[in-house]
């Protein structure tokens, strides 16, 4: 029977036991729960990661404004701005998190991982890392599966939704999934894999989800750029063998019963939080106003 998925100790564990990799105990799971052959599953995922990549190039070279008007082609901006902050690699990195989810807040594809809301982590982390690091293209596929483990026990033990747990939930698991993801590519074993997820978590802890207007866009876009860049700060000091001490069942444990207590108004009901703000309430009664005016005169149907 595979493996479902309930605790990070339960996948190490029975890993071990039947002398299997954390990746192929995905793959048995892709096979029993979801009845899919192996050929479905490597053609999903290179379909999943080719998304991936035409998100990050459509955000980098295509016209991207919001109806809000919110979003302005930031993405890029940053990648075209003459001084790096720190390396043109950070640059980069950035605005591929920048762009691959400026399509979803201009309506166009991408891939949830894990949800559509952090749609620009996952494709921003990728991308770089296979251009610095040269990782084969099957070695990312494997990367993506192990993500997906990931995502299944954070869903089960706390939530990867903003209205269930907070924008913790969303970009907080999607920065794990990319922390994970990136040690596994650079030859990480179960324990730094497991130490970089967890030290994400503990960087993200308590974010709240407030977009304003409700539309994913602000803060949600800037989000996804910052947590492309703690899921390889968290990557960097778990190859380093640093500890995050609270194991990482345990940080995700903490990380539900936070989204549990959150109030209502910071779970994406653009209640609280920046979308409660004087520029915030304006911007939601400005689209508001804009939706009414667009509707269909009834009178003339």
């Amino acid at each position: 029977m595979a493996y479902l998925f309930d605790s990070f100790e339960g996948w190490s564990t029975y890993c071990s036991q039947n002398k299997v990799s954390l990746v192929n105990a995905v793959i048995e799971y892709e096979f029993e729960q979801k009845g899919r052959t192996e050929n479905q599953i490597w053609e999903g995922l290179a379909i999943a990661w080719k998304v991936m990549k035409e998100a990050v190039e459509t955000g980098l070279t295509e016209e991207m404004t919001s109806r809000s008007g919110m979003i302005n082609n930031g993405a890029k901006k940053v990648f075209r701005y003459p001084t790096p902050v720190l390396s043109k690699e950070f640059q980069n990195l950035i605005s591929r998190a920048l762009a691959a989810k400026e399509v979803n807040s201009c309506m166009g594809r991408v891939v949830a991982a894990p949800t559509a809301g952090a749609s620009g982590i996952m494709p921003g982390v990728l991308v770089t890392l296979q251009e610095i690091h040269r990782v084969e293209e099957k070695k990312i596929l494997e990367a993506m599966l192990l993500a997906a483990g990931i995502a299944l026990i954070m869903e089960q033990k706390a939530s990867i939704a903003g209205a269930v747990g907070g924008c913790q939930a969303e970009t907080g698991t999607a920065a794990a999934m990319g922390a994970g993801a990136i040690v596994y590519c650079l030859g990480g074993d179960t324990n730094q894999i497991f130490n970089a997820v967890a030290i994400t978590v503990q960087c993200m802890l308590g974010l709240v989800c407030d977009p304003v207007a409700g539309l994913v866009e602000v803060p949600c876009v800037v989000r996804n750029a910052s947590a492309a860049a703690i899921a390889n700060s968290s990557a960097q000091i778990a190859l380093a063998n640093v500890s995050s001490v609270i194991p990482v069942d345990e940080v995700i444990e903490a990380m539900g019963e936070i989204g549990a207590s959150m109030e209502t108004r910071y779970k994406e009901t653009a209640l609280g939080g920046l979308a409660a703000t004087k520029t915030g309430k304006a911007i939601s009664k400005r689209v508001l106003i804009r939706d009414i005016e667009m509707l269909p005169d009834e009178s003339n149907v």
